[in-house]
């Protein structure tokens, strides 16, 4: 009896569901509207639901991972739990004195974010370690339980223990846990040394305070989740997506909730990455645009950009992920009149409930789905393959009485506006991730998905200079299908803060050793076994007395002085290739060790689109006017993609659609429906 894989991508306004049945590599695919009240309800819905399409036990089912937003929409929201923190004697403001640096360089009405935790939920106790981890003051242990008590009077739900040092000799940090856990034994605890052992204390206080803030709600989410998989007769454990691309055990996410903050997202990358080994084109921009935000991420050869440090709603989060680029534009996104009487659209949202108003859900508030109902390019009619109607009439309402008065022009150029300021919105997200960081957008493919990414993606491409872009079979469910093709993967680091030279070797090798331990534990406690697994190491290196460094990959994790040359040489070539200049005299500095562990799966198939149409005309549906940038109002063709025939070409302008998105084609674009059914438009 062949193997059921399942994926589940929860965004802020749809969840998308994908199946894959092994023993005929069939997929099956469901979409329904996310449920914002219950978070698990939308999730359990749609696994029901597309085992029942399906008509498919759940007793096969293998592999079942889920992509969430809770903790990204929790932090963004302010909806965190209440949290508190025992810390060092003197460090108690760490998290508000920060970096010292405005948010916004010009703009003095942009306040820095409320830390996490109150200030009054920071107690601070006796103790000290040196930066090399030699103890200098004892923990004073009846501190820690005057800080537990005070703490409890607080009614927080988790406690965050952050001590100076602790990432060199985390054994304060350790007793102070376990006395917490003597005398409180229900309250959720996070020790920094545990879940970023690194220096640089505000950044480790913050992520640490952020995960801590998130474990009670994931705690929540993930026991609603879990008892209704079990519900349904599903054998196995679920996984959910990290933000680095791996899928884990909820034991995992009850712990480190932090690595989840791009755990959706990352499903659309790695889903991006199998489909352009598919089709030969290894150089992508992701523009995943849905219904709340648009993500962006640059795939260079096959593999994607990564980072190690992020900011959450201005909060630092230093955790391994993805370099996805986010901003609140998407296709619920608000549009509305600032007090100079400019137009503005997001990064407020519609959501799914009541969403835009042409959803006829009772929404009053203007949005960019609005704008492309009105102007032809979305079907006024209805949406997910007819199973959802569309009320053009109360979208025209909603712009002509909020929108139209204020802005003193007709109802054309107010929806036209809509579209033009959250083109230009996007196409600032790419440049984030391509020009700002010296990489000429122009080389690469716009690999366009989500829901709304077709609608806007050949627009953004024409602004920015961008060629080719490359719109999936399935681009309303790509994250989804990306899911089924997470490895089991984690990352583990540690600093050791010393010169590059043969004399600490030794002690470079032993953190190596200490990260192996780690690596292992974590992979017995994943799956159960390391004979497969592969470990990747790096060292983050910079010259002595800079403050940033660069991370550099190793053969394996025994460092030798041979090994130790080669290293330093390749810090200068890449430094020089980085900022321009290298310093070839200047002592070179070892920051931190790091390790990947990942645990390869077996991949579904690709699916492969077969199409008995052979003749073009048959796949169009319907004429309509739709509206165009530099056109205006044109008569188009509307495609049913489904229909078109594979290896098809033919000039927009066009519009092609399909259940989960809308493929809008300008008049400046040749179309090619190639063999595998990717839509390749072309300038």
């Amino acid at each position: 009896m062949s193997a059921i894989l399942i994926g589940i991508d929860t965004g802020g306004t749809f969840t998308d569901v994908v199946l894959c049945d092994l023993s005929s590599n069939y997929y099956t695919y469901f979409k329904l509207p996310t449920s914002t009240g219950k978070p698990s309800q939308a999730v359990l819905d749609g696994i029901k639901g597309i085992l029942e399409l399906s008509n498919l036990p759940s007793n096969r089912v293998e592999f079942l991972v889920l992509g969430t937003t809770l903790g990204t929409n929790a932090v963004l929201e302010g909806k965190c739990s209440n949290t508190g923190m025992i810390t060092t004697t003197g460090f108690g403001d760490i998290l508000e004195l920060a970096r010292q640096r405005k948010p916004h360089t010009f703009n003095l009405d942009i306040l820095k974010p409320t830390p996490i935790v109150k200030r009054d939920c920071r107690m601070e106790v006796s103790e000290r370690i040196d930066y090399e981890g030699k103890e200098l003051l004892p923990l004073n242990e009846e501190e820690v339980i005057q800080a537990v008590a005070v703490l409890r009077t607080k009614n927080v739900e988790a406690v965050a223990i952050c001590m100076m040092h602790s990432y060199a000799n985390p054994t304060h940090e350790k007793r102070a846990a376990e006395i917490l856990k003597e005398i409180w034994p229900e309250v959720y605890v996070c020790v920094s040394s545990e879940i970023m052992p690194e220096f640089r204390e505000f950044e480790r206080f913050s992520t640490t305070a952020v995960n801590a803030s998130l474990m009670p709600i994931m705690d929540r989410y993930l026991v609603e989740f879990e008892a209704g998989v079990v519900d349904m007769g599903i054998q196995i454990q679920p996984r959910v997506m990290q933000s680095n691309g791996g899928a884990v055990t909820p034991k995992a996410v009850r712990l480190a909730p932090v690595n989840t903050f791009f755990s959706g997202p990352s499903g659309g990358v790695i889903g991006a990455i199998g489909l352009g080994e598919q089709v030969g084109i290894h150089d992508l921009i992701t523009f995943d645009m849905g219904g709340t935000s648009t993500d962006v991420c640059l795939i260079k050869d096959g593999v994607p950009v990564k980072k190690d440090l992020r900011e959450i709603a201005g909060f630092p989060v230093r955790t391994r992920t993805i370099d996805i680029h986010t901003i609140g534009a998407g296709g619920g996104s608000i549009a509305w009149v600032d007090a100079g009487g400019l137009l503005k659209v997001g990064p407020m949202s519609a959501g799914a409930y009541p969403g835009p108003v042409a959803y006829g859900r009772g929404g009053t508030k203007a949005t960019v789905t609005d704008a492309n109902v009105i102007l032809g390019r979305l079907n006024p009619k209805s949406i997910l393959g007819g199973r959802m109607e569309i009320f053009p009439e109360l979208a025209k309402n909603a712009i002509k009485d909020h929108l139209v008065p204020a802005l003193k022009v007709n109802l054309e150029r107010a929806a036209s506006g809509i579209l033009e300021i959250i083109n230009v919105n996007m196409m600032g997200a790419v440049r984030v991730i391509s020009i700002e960081q010296g990489i000429d957008a122009r080389d690469f493919t716009l690999l366009a998905f989500g829901g709304a990414g077709p609608l806007h993606a050949a627009d953004v491409a024409l602004n920015m200079g961008i060629k080719h872009v490359l719109i999936p079979p399935r681009p309303g469910l790509l994250s989804a299908i990306g899911l089924l093709h997470a490895d089991i993967c984690g990352d583990f680091s540690v600093t050791r803060l010393v010169k590059a030279d043969s004399q600490n070797i030794d002690y470079i090798n032993k953190g190596f050793n200490e990260l192996h331990a780690r690596g292992k534990a974590w992979l017995d406690s994943e799956i159960g076994s390391t004979s497969d697994a592969q470990f990747v190491w790096n060292i983050d290196v910079r010259y002595f007395g800079q403050n940033s460094e660069l991370s550099l990959p190793i053969e394996d994790s025994c460092l030798d002085e041979n090994k130790l040359n080669l290293l330093l040489e390749q810090y200068h070539i890449n430094h020089t290739e980085f900022y321009g200049y290298a310093m070839r005299d200047q002592v070179i500095e070892i920051v931190n060790l790091r390790l990947m562990v990942r645990a390869l799966r077996t991949h579904p198939p690709v699916e492969r689109f077969k199409s008995s149409n052979t003749e073009l005309d048959k796949s169009v549906v319907e004429s309509r006017q739709v509206w165009f940038f530099d056109y205006g109002y044109v008569q188009t063709k509307i495609y049913e993609r489904n229909l078109l025939p594979l290896n098809c070409e033919f000039n927009g302008p066009a519009i092609i659609e399909q259940m989960d998105t809308t493929t809008v084609v300008p008049p400046q674009f040749r179309v090619k429906n190639d063999e595998f059914g990717f839509l390749h438009l072309y300038l």
